[in-house]
């Protein structure tokens, strides 16, 4: 459990690059001359916090859904080369814990001093949802708790049940539609997802704008000096949430047409041919 955090407006050095594959190797007992240099004094301490942290996780029972992420690699011409699944590193959880404590305590502390901020917020499933999800569960003879008392972990029971099995993957996948929406708002609706109580993204302002504006609320609340959230700026962070939570859903609507673009294109000479395939779906 985290028993206190601090805020500062600083410029921070960073002492080494590593990839997450090169950190990975080092803690595995392989480093590289550059990991080497920090393994005793960085890594493994860095290790060892994440350890502790991931007791707390596992007591707070978050959504685990296990969805590989498949990545497109194209040749020197932009054509599909290979379809390949990225292995998942203990390095790679260990900053997303990290990442999700700091915004925890950026929204924290934003509560704290009555700063309006922007939330990442994750509902839980609406009603209509869970009764299709029911339905599919049924099919498999996997009982689904009531709405009223569904938390993250009565859907991780759900996917460790169906773990190494045919239906992996899809109950995962149709699982994972059952799920409200994430959004940003000013409201806090809390993360259901990673059953949180106040969840603020806060640690990639050069990607999400929503970050910057709960950057700008820290230095505002915490009189950090200039650059922070306007009254106007305030008084229009509904309209604000609106337009990045729209933002957010045109880029992913943009990826998957890229995506389905690609793949169409590298299929167009197979035309004809015979595949494997497993119905995700029916309408």
């Amino acid at each position: 459990r985290k028993i206190g955090h601090r805020f500062y407006r600083v410029m921070m050095r960073s002492a080494v690059k590593l990839s997450y594959q090169q950190a990975q190797a080092a803690i595995d007992g392989q480093p590289d001359d550059t990991a080497g240099m920090y393994l005793e004094t960085v890594l493994k301490p860095l290790w060892h916090a994440y350890g502790v942290l991931k007791r707390g996780r596992d007591k707070r029972q978050p959504l685990e859904l296990d969805m590989p992420e498949r990545k497109i690699l194209l040749d020197d011409k932009g054509r599909v080369d290979k379809v390949v699944v990225p292995a998942r590193l203990d390095a790679h959880k260990l900053i997303e814990e990290f990442m999700i404590l700091a915004n925890v305590a950026a929204a924290e502390a934003l509560e704290a001093k009555r700063q309006q901020l922007i939330y990442r917020a994750h509902d839980a499933p609406s009603l209509s949802k869970l009764e299709g999800l029911r339905e599919f569960l049924n099919t498999l003879e996997i009982p689904l708790a009531k709405a009223g008392s569904l938390r993250p972990s009565h859907f991780n029971q759900i996917l460790s049940r169906v773990k190494g099995g045919d239906n992996e993957s899809l109950v995962n996948e149709v699982v994972l539609r059952s799920q409200s929406q994430a959004v940003y708002t000013p409201d806090n609706l809390g993360h259901f997802g990673l059953n949180l109580a106040r969840y603020a993204h806060f640690t990639s302002p050069i990607r999400r704008y929503a970050d910057l504006i709960v950057h700008r609320a820290l230095v505002t609340a915490l009189g950090l000096g200039e650059g922070g959230l306007s009254k106007e700026d305030e008084e229009l962070l509904a309209e604000t949430a609106e337009e990045i939570s729209r933002a957010e859903r045109r880029a992913m609507a943009a990826e998957r047409d890229t995506v389905d673009r690609l793949i169409a294109h590298h299929l167009a000479e197979r035309v004809g041919e015979t595949f494997d395939g497993r119905i995700a779906g029916v309408t």
